[in-house]
């Protein structure tokens, strides 16, 4: 039996802890971006600071509940309905999809329209263009041997107009020369950047199948071109079709693999773009994109493992996908993701283990990797939007689990979910009143099976 009140039966009811800190409180250091807590300290606190009674310059609500407050917080939520926990299936993950799209930022070639198609606001401007370095001379004549492009007077030319430009691109891609393809997949690259009507243009005009050979080519810029140009071309609809019917989505993979930063988060939003189509997750997830979107995760700069972490909750909509994600090790640095502050990604990192909670494996997986303690940690110490995400992990995973409650139990879980319950925002209270009944409801069977 887990019990709130055998893990305090050590502590005097009546002794008073001073309000300082306890000796393994560190403040961060004042320069650093990145925080990453320490796993594990919720329970230390709640002992350190459950049965204080001097309230002034106290710290978190939580930290000052007594155990009468958590028990009458439980015995006021025993007399509501009981739950139906049939409500946790499409409803919340509806719910949890739309408040992931509120928190992605996703950064591309194309000035935030995939975002857009992605539901996916754009947080920072400076992240929607990427800086390219200076173009070496190009043994070109006319327009693709000028070393400037502007991006603004092709926009102001109608599409009609340019399709001498765009047939002179798409025929110079298949030359013998390296500088040639690389010019003319970058003059591609720029044309289909931000005109809708530009990407049909050259979607129609054959480019698509001209730009796959150039993903696995040995020059990374050439590389680099056409993977964006391919990025920028799939948020044209019909474009989409052509591009997996071209056979691109293994091409698109081998980038995620050998390419550039660049190139991998560039191929990574591609292939995003491309499971908007629900059709193409599983063939994305098939061809083996789990395994390297999961290496990005861990190994890329911040911008590679926002995008990574989007392409992967669109992928893990798939149950098969959720199981590849797993199988590839994705729950171990999505749970120190969670543990992560100022990066903007603990609560995008939260919502990717929300969808891996959907299969048994995924639960197991998180529970194992010491999620259950990081999702405490940001229950006591996180934004709100990161605590609505935490209480949301937790209650799928204890909804169908007596020894996943007992573990939450045991870190601590209880006293930060009561002041959740009372203090957090209308979702979370919500959640947080519904997990503690399930919390409540296993300690009552506890009890009453005890001889």
């Amino acid at each position: 039996m887990v019990s709130l009140e055998n893990s305090h039966s050590h502590v005097s009811s009546t002794t008073h802890y001073s309000q300082t800190r306890p000796y393994y409180y560190t403040p961060p250091p004042s320069s650093a971006k990145v925080h990453r807590r320490s796993i594990g300290r919720s329970m230390r606190t709640i002992r350190s600071n459950l049965y204080q009674t001097d309230y002034e310059n106290s710290g978190p609500v939580y930290e000052n509940l007594t155990d009468s407050v958590v028990d009458f917080r439980l015995t006021e939520l025993a007399k509501k309905p009981p739950v139906d926990k049939s409500s946790f299936s499409d409803v919340e993950f509806l719910d949890i999809s739309h408040t992931f799209s509120d928190f992605s930022a996703y950064s591309s070639d194309i000035s935030g329209e995939l975002e857009r198609l992605a539901y996916i606001p754009n947080s920072d401007p400076n992240q929607s263009s990427v800086s390219e370095p200076e173009p070496e001379p190009e043994p070109c004549v006319g327009f693709l041997q000028r070393e400037t492009f502007s991006t603004e007077i092709m926009e102001s030319i109608e599409p009609e107009d340019l399709q001498p430009t765009v047939k002179l691109c798409v025929d110079s891609l298949q030359s013998p020369s390296v500088a040639v393809k690389r010019s003319a997949a970058e003059k591609l690259r720029f044309l289909a950047k931000n005109r809708a009507d530009n990407r049909a243009l050259i979607g129609e005009s054959g480019a698509i199948p001209a730009l796959l050979p150039l993903l696995r080519c040995s020059d990374p810029r050439t590389q680099e071109h056409a993977v964006t140009a391919l990025l920028n071309l799939s948020l044209h609809e019909p474009n989409k079709t052509l591009i997996t019917n071209s056979g691109a989505i293994k091409s698109l993979i081998y980038v995620l693999k050998t390419g550039t930063e660049t190139s991998k988060q560039n191929a990574a939003c591609g292939l995003l773009s491309l499971a908007l189509i629900d059709e193409n997750k599983l063939s994305i997830g098939a061809c083996g994109a789990i395994a390297p979107l999961v290496a990005l995760l861990i190994n890329g700069t911040n911008r590679g493992k926002k995008d990574a972490l989007t392409t992967l909750y669109k992928l893990c909509t798939v149950r098969l996908n959720k199981e590849r994600a797993v199988s590839a090790g994705a729950v171990k640095p999505l749970v120190g993701l969670v543990c992560e502050e100022g990066t903007g990604l603990a609560e995008k990192a939260m919502v990717v283990l929300s969808s891996l909670t959907g299969i048994e494996m995924g639960q197991e997986s998180i529970v194992e990797e010491g999620g259950i303690a990081a999702l405490v940690e940001v229950i006591e110490d996180g934004s709100d939007k990161g605590k609505e995400f935490a209480v949301m992990t937790l209650l799928q995973l204890c909804v169908d689990s007596v020894r996943n409650r007992g573990l939450l139990v045991r870190e601590g879980g209880i006293p930060p979910l009561v002041a959740l319950s009372q203090t957090g925002t209308a979702k979370a209270k919500h959640k947080a009143e519904t997990l503690l009944t399930y919390l409540r409801e296993s300690r009552q069977e506890a009890s009453t099976s005890t001889p």
